[in-house]
């Protein structure tokens, strides 16, 4: 398309707004569905299969996780490259053969995946995990299951990445949210009514995973418009993506280590019921990334915008935006969790021994989340800046501090230091890391990025939270707890709103646009 076609199509930009709002809506409706979903149903996992039983399915996470590394970065750039195909930059014909290229390459590593595991199931069982009440026999074959469903997931990721590249986020949501409610429920079903095993829980999994590999690819086939010719495996399709597909290797493999080695280790250093604990707490403290992720993939593509156009002043303006944003919104609600661990745990889990185990864990994995979750908006403008080497490097001399630390405090202070750990890493971003960003881009913005981004709201939250928790009753009814914490709640994220001045400027116009309006 020319430059002045694109200038005379005057609904184009709107159309583009409206596909954007409908987009970022769809992910937090989509992602917030999932998250609760895999959260709702924890308890009565744990309940019919033991927390030894539930430390299986963390690792089964944690492998779920790991599977970006054996992508070779072609999921990130298949996204890319059909979003790229959206905007004219490629023929039919051309991502029809990348996507049949990535198709044959994916299959491939599925089966060596499901086969690699399958061959070490008996090691793992009875060499790398600690198992206590569970027969290894029944362990053993537990990750032989494991093993197929990952490869399912696999598969899944490809045609996912595919419908968001597209950008059939709507589609994409829709699709995800009906299985992983299927996964879910049907889980709970199989426990409750047919066999209350782990083997029987990730059998259902690999069912599931197999639907959902089907519904996507057929998705992705009725979607992308049908090629002049047969689509076919072509090296020229892969030569032409593999410069960024290495450089998101490298950037795909160190993130996954970062978030992932504690629990490889601890998997090993750890009983398989404490290691369950630990998972347990972590799925908890992970879902506070579903606050920020959608809010940094909106502002990224704003960033690059503004940064084109040369907008230094709206570029800085929306940084601080999203940097309030995300203080409001994940800030407000780590603070909840880390001060009413206990009681939260305890409703949603009934069980005080649970609870005892799982609470301070929670408390220092989500302060450790927390501040690697106010990293994500400065990551997005070096990524905007196309800097990508700054990441790189940090995150390089990150994971050879990790690795030895996990060794050297784990065994002595089990999974709180590991959790410690993470806290202490994740520090050192938000106040050693980010000194470099500032050195190079937004030279003048550290400061008020400290302190009136992210300091400031945060202690107000965190005073209002640690006030609301010292004047709560402390013998009530169930109904009386559930309320109060909730008062307190909203109290944490009004103050914190207030708090944040981009954020409280945007809610008095929303208010008096609304009040006008109805007047």
């Amino acid at each position: 398309m020319s430059i002045k076609s694109l200038h005379d199509s005057v609904g184009a930009p709107l159309d583009l707004t409206i596909t954007l709002k409908k987009n970022i809506f769809a992910n937090y409706l989509g992602q917030g569905w999932r998250v609760l979903m895999s959260l709702a149903f924890v308890p009565l996992y744990i309940k019919y299969l033991g927390i030894e039983a539930y430390g299986l399915i963390g690792i089964f996470v944690m492998l779920q996780a790991s599977l970006s590394l054996l992508d070779m970065g072609m999921k990130p750039t298949l996204g890319r490259e059909m979003a790229r195909f959206t905007g004219g930059a490629h023929h039919k014909q051309s991502i029809w053969n990348l996507l049949r290229s990535i198709e044959i390459i994916s299959i491939c590593v599925a089966l060596l995946l499901a086969i690699g595991i399958w061959a070490i199931s008996d090691w793992l069982a009875t060499d790398w995990i600690q198992v206590e009440k569970l027969s290894v026999e029944l362990v053993a074959h537990t990750f032989v299951i494991m093993g197929v469903v990952a490869a399912l997931q696999f598969l899944e990721s490809i045609y996912s990445s595919t419908i968001v590249g597209l950008q059939k986020q709507v589609t994409y949501n829709v699709v995800a949210s009906l299985m992983v409610t299927a996964r879910c429920l049907g889980a709970v079903g199989i426990l409750v009514w047919f066999s209350p095993t782990i083997s029987a829980f990730f059998l259902w999994q690999g069912l599931i995973s197999l639907v959902t590999v089907a519904f996507f690819a057929v998705v992705v086939y009725r979607v992308l418009p049908l090629p002049p010719h047969p689509a076919h495996f072509s090296m020229d399709a892969l030569k032409s993506i593999w410069r960024y597909a290495a450089g998101m290797i490298g950037i795909t493999s160190l993130g996954v280590l970062l978030t992932q080695t504690d629990k490889l280790l601890l998997s090993r250093l750890l009983s398989l019921e404490t290691f369950g604990y630990y998972a347990l707490a972590s799925v908890v403290a992970g879902s506070l990334y579903m606050l920020t992720g959608p809010v940094t993939a909106a502002f990224f593509p704003r960033f690059t915008e503004l940064l084109t156009k040369g907008d230094d002043v709206g570029l800085r303006r929306s940084y601080h935006q999203g940097a309030q944003l995300v203080t409001v919104l994940m800030g407000s609600a780590a603070v909840i969790l880390m001060v009413y661990a206990d009681k939260l745990i305890q409703f949603w889990t009934g069980d005080a021994h649970l609870t005892e185990q799982v609470a301070p864990l929670v408390s220092v994995l989500a302060l450790g989340t927390l501040l690697n979750g106010l990293m994500w908006i400065p990551s997005q403008m070096q990524l905007a800046h196309g800097w990508t080497s700054l990441g790189l490097i940090i995150n390089s001399i990150t994971v050879l501090v990790f690795i030895p630390a996990i060794l050297w405090i784990v065994p002595q202070y089990e999974a709180i230091g590991a959790a410690w750990i993470w806290v202490a890493l994740n520090a050192g971003y938000v106040f050693i890391g980010i000194h470099f960003m500032y050195h190079r881009i937004l030279c003048n913005e550290k400061w008020i990025w400290y302190f009136v981004d992210i300091l400031f709201p945060l202690i107000v939250a965190s005073v209002t939270a640690m006030a609301c928790r010292w004047i709560m009753p402390e013998e009530s009814g169930l109904i009386s707890e559930i309320f109060v914490v909730l008062m307190c709640s909203l109290a944490v994220v009004t103050v914190t709103c207030l708090s944040a001045p981009l954020i409280r400027k945007q809610l008095i116009y929303f208010f008096t646009s609304m009040t006008r309006n109805l007047g």
